[in-house]
């Protein structure tokens, strides 16, 4: 049975867990545990996982329809932005798998029965925002320099993007936006929802020990943001059916670079 504790852990306490120091090595030694995890049983994974192309496709689809083609970028960059919410049931899997449980795709959606599950929702809501945010922010940018009108169609809209100044400066300022965010969820969320899955410190604290954990591991903490990113880039290769792989392999191997960069409990 959860119970509504947000701010602190179970006991009420706001307790730090202890941050680590590690090195580059730690980010290739964490990939490597999170291709094991995946390579365990990759047919259920890659079935637990066919949401993330599902959900590409659709985005295209109703940004398409919908007149939105400005927002297409935002939308699929921005996907990226809530990696950390739907890869909670992969942390799951490894987390039993590290264990000795039962670690079968099933087991993926026991996140339910989590004591911190209210803390996750609160960080799920949190990102859910900042997606939103992100939204709003690219289509400000675009009328800033295309006014209110929609493209016509895809190849005018890609025409005026790539051969006019106006298009130059949405480039820019767009993946300038957009680099932001990033860098705030990745310091926000890098431990934060396998710490919580892993111990009820309260969502405050797990974002706070994400944080302390990118602040005292700037290199390396960069270094896996721009893994992630270029493998969420590959994995949109053809039509998004890589995510369908590299997504479990991510999941699995931010669960290791948790374990790498948080103590654990005394």
């Amino acid at each position: 049975m959860t119970a509504f504790h947000v701010m602190a852990g179970a006991d009420n306490n706001f307790v730090r867990p202890v941050v680590r120091k590690i090195g580059f090595s730690d980010i290739g030694d964490a990939l490597k545990s999170g291709l094991t995890d995946f390579s365990e049983k990759p047919s259920h994974y890659v079935f637990l996982c066919l949401m993330y192309p599902i959900a590409g496709i659709v985005l295209i689809v109703w940004s398409s329809g919908a007149n939105l083609l400005p927002l297409l970028f935002p939308l699929m960059s921005g996907f990226a932005l809530l990696g950390p919410i739907a890869a909670i049931g992969l942390y799951e899997i490894s987390r039993r798998r590290e264990m000795g449980l039962d670690s079968s795709w099933s087991h993926a959606f026991d996140v339910r029965y989590s004591p911190a599950l209210p803390s996750i929702i609160a960080v799920g809501i949190l990102l859910l925002a900042l997606f939103i945010g992100w939204l709003i922010v690219a289509q400000m940018i675009y009328t800033a320099y295309f006014g209110d009108a929609m493209p016509a169609s895809i190849s005018s809209f890609v025409s005026e993007v790539l051969t006019t100044r106006a298009g130059m400066g949405l480039i820019f300022w767009g993946n300038l936006a957009g680099f932001v965010f990033a860098v705030i969820v990745l310091a926000t969320t890098v431990v934060t929802f396998p710490l919580l899955l892993d111990r009820d410190v309260g969502a405050v604290a797990a974002i706070d020990a994400s944080m302390r954990a990118t602040l005292a591991n700037p290199g390396p903490v960069a270094l896996w943001g721009l893994i992630v990113a270029a493998l969420l880039l590959i994995g949109t290769i053809p039509i998004f059916a890589g995510l369908a792989v590299v997504m479990p392999i991510l999941g699995h191997s931010t669960w290791h670079l948790y374990r790498k960069l948080i103590a654990p409990a005394a």
